[in-house]
């Protein structure tokens, strides 16, 4: 990747809002340990609820009796907390070339946006390390039938069917989760795993740590996840707002048209975007640049603005 690529990519990551965010997981980690969880210990891990104590910069020993646990395999991964990409890094990678090329080592050292796309705040939490490593990239799912493995840790996984069930406690969370790393980095959802994702959302409604997570991850990313706050909603066939999409854009796409555009064709008035279909419109030649309600008005100075903030183009201009 030439340099110049990488300093566009920096600088449509600022216009988009993450520039207060780690730039990689390591970072994340520790600003995970040190801003959001750090009185979260004895209110219990992710997965089974197991209280732990604080050790190193972004590490946790788990306190085992204290939720019955029982070591299924890993003994040395079943006494430790590690970081969970809710929606697994496997899941996020395979959306990118260098995935593809050589794996997550590769995109990490080559691919600034999948970077930031692993090191995203919103999609990490603190799990007992054995069940992180038995969830592995396995989807979610329902399993009536399947066996608890791990003592009265309340989740099921089957490896024959790498699927897993997690506890009532989380479901909601996970599923506002998956709909935040979908829309936000326009990634592919298959029809099941949304309705099952919904029917999650709907049985499980935010919890007030849910929002006040939200609001803590919110002060160093930048921004909240919409999912959370109830700015968006998910419906089946969602289309993704890809807020935070860059490098992979095709050529035509409005951000990347933007980039291309030349001082001439930068419109130098007032632009008004819609906040809730995320379309802009011009001050002349758009006939509907007098038609919304003021609430859902978002000034931008030129196109090239209100490209990089996730904004197309309204289809009736002229």
């Amino acid at each position: 990747m030439t340099l110049r690529i990488t300093a566009l990519l920096l600088t449509l990551f600022t216009a988009i809002g993450v520039q207060a965010a780690p730039d990689n997981f390591d970072r994340a980690k520790v600003e995970m340990r040190q801003y959001v969880y750090h009185d979260r210990n004895d209110d219990g891990d992710f997965y089974c609820g197991c209280k732990f104590d604080w050790v190193g910069a972004s590490g946790g020993r788990v306190d085992l009796p204290s939720c019955g646990y029982q070591i299924r395999a890993q003994e040395v991964r079943a006494q430790r907390i590690e970081w969970e990409h809710i929606l697994p890094a496997h899941s996020i990678g395979q959306a990118r070339q260098c995935w593809q090329d050589g794996g997550r080592e590769n995109c990490n050292r080559t691919d600034p946006v999948f970077n930031v796309m692993e090191s995203d705040m919103h999609n990490l939490t603190a799990a007992l390390g054995e069940v992180n490593a038995d969830r592995s990239n396995y989807r979610f799912s329902v399993l009536p039938g399947e066996p608890y493995r791990h003592g009265q840790c309340d989740v099921k996984v089957s490896f024959s069917q790498r699927s897993v069930e997690p506890r009532d406690e989380v479901k909601g969370q996970i599923a506002r989760v998956y709909f935040y790393m979908h829309d936000r980095y326009d990634l592919n959802m298959a029809r099941a795993q949304q309705q099952l994702m919904m029917a999650w959302n709907r049985q499980f409604p935010v919890s007030e740590w849910e929002r006040e997570r939200d609001r803590r991850i919110a002060a160093r990313m930048g921004h909240n996840n919409p999912f959370v706050t109830g700015e968006r909603e998910w419906t089946l066939g969602h289309t993704n707002t890809a807020d935070g999409v860059v490098s992979w854009l095709p050529g035509d796409h409005p951000v990347m048209r933007a980039q291309q555009a030349s001082p001439e064709e930068v419109n130098s008035g007032i632009i008004r975007g819609n906040r809730n279909s995320k379309v802009y419109h011009l001050p002349q030649g758009c006939p509907s640049y007098n038609a919304m309600a003021t609430h859902n008005i978002v000034e931008f100075s030129t196109e090239q603005a209100a490209a990089a903030a996730g904004y197309r183009k309204a289809g009736n201009c002229r």
